[in-house]
């Protein structure tokens, strides 16, 4: 059967001219300065605002940094298992043979691949770079990407419990989630060169793993595989995470939250406030209604399902573990339309509820 287009083997990959920005040890060290300047800017805000003793402030702050930690572990780790299965045991072609051959019937489809991966936003982070090493797109992997925290059946579990079908917040961030992964992987499908989008790093290891594929050996040979991609994949993923993690915490305890409490009856700044506060918190898709649950009294129906929406998505964590993948423009373009987005999906849910 002739391979769709869209899933093609990628052009042979050629790096750039390697400037000192370009190096990855230069581009870890330098997120981990921002990291510590980001930190740094929250101790001076703590210390002229009200509350608590900063040295509590600070050890709350490592609790927290230390939860969200442990809270993604073990969804990222699952992640990585369920990408090597995808890279490494799946046969070729075996996954693309069940897939539509139109561009936007491929990436709504793989819009609802998280129905069937049950892990959170860290662990399909490492799910999708497996299917971008296996041939698909960036816009097809992107609409995965998006949508999975969101059409999770644990989420989708979670989020009636919390809220059953209260005001329309479920069936608003089903909907939402679905239909800004497909937004997203439209506007990228017109990029001219998607592939310019991921880092120089893991373009170069997506042509490795074709070549790999393409030479695949024995039983061996893939086990061996598997447990060098799974060394690798964790060294790419881990770094962002504890630094993701480290900062979420440090926003939570020092940025005062008086502010955005006091605006929740707002309808158009309750939107606003819970949006910064879904990007600061950090909590894993699977248990955020809960959460946003203890503000449905205070705050609005439509922010509360512009938390739901965001959380997930770019949260402080989830960026700095995309960025193990793509390129700072393209981190920029997500947070710019999720945000547009959910602040468009809460407003439509305030008017009606």
């Amino acid at each position: 059967m002739r391979v769709p287009e869209q899933t093609a083997s990628r052009p042979t990959y050629t790096p750039r001219t390697q400037r000192l920005d370009r190096d990855p040890r230069v581009a870890r060290a330098g997120l981990i300065l921002l990291g510590a300047a980001v930190v740094a800017a929250l101790i001076a805000i703590a210390i002229v605002s009200p509350g608590p003793a900063l040295p509590t402030r600070l050890q709350d702050g490592l609790t927290l940094s230390i939860s969200v930690l442990i809270e993604s572990m073990p969804f990222v780790v699952l992640g990585v298992l369920l990408s090597i299965v995808v890279q490494v045991w799946v046969p070729p072609g075996m996954i693309e043979r069940w897939m539509p051959r139109r561009a936007w019937a491929r990436r709504m489809v793989l819009s609802l691949l998280g129905m069937l991966v049950p892990v959170c936003e860290c662990g399909n982070v490492p799910f999708a770079r497996g299917l971008m090493m296996r041939g698909f797109t960036v816009p097809e992997t992107l609409t995965f990407l998006i949508a999975a925290p969101i059409v999770n059946p644990i989420v989708i579990i979670t989020t009636h419990q919390a809220f059953g079908f209260d005001d329309g917040i479920l069936i608003a961030r089903l909907l939402g989630g679905f239909a800004v992964a497909n937004l997203i992987g439209w506007l990228y499908s017109r990029h001219p060169d998607p592939d310019g989008l991921l880092t120089e790093r893991f373009a170069a290891s997506c042509v490795v793993a074709l070549e790999a594929d393409a030479h695949a050996g024995g039983a061996s040979d893939r086990g061996r595989r598997s447990l060098a991609q799974f060394v690798i994949e964790l060294r790419a993923v881990l770094p962002a995470l504890i630094i993701g993690s480290a900062l979420a915490g440090a926003v939570q305890v020092l940025v005062p939250r008086s502010a955005l409490l006091a605006i929740g009856s707002n309808p158009a700044l309750s939107i606003v406030a819970m949006i910064l506060l879904a990007m600061i918190v950090s909590i894993c898709s699977n248990v955020d209604s809960f959460f946003a649950l203890s503000f449905a009294s205070t705050f609005t129906p439509g922010s509360i399902v512009a938390f739901l929406l965001v959380g997930p998505l770019v949260d402080v964590k989830m960026l700095a573990l995309l960025r193990t993948t793509f390129r700072n423009r393209v981190l920029v373009g997500l947070v710019v339309v999720v945000v547009l987005f959910a602040v468009a999906v809460g407003s439509v849910v305030n008017l009606f509820a």
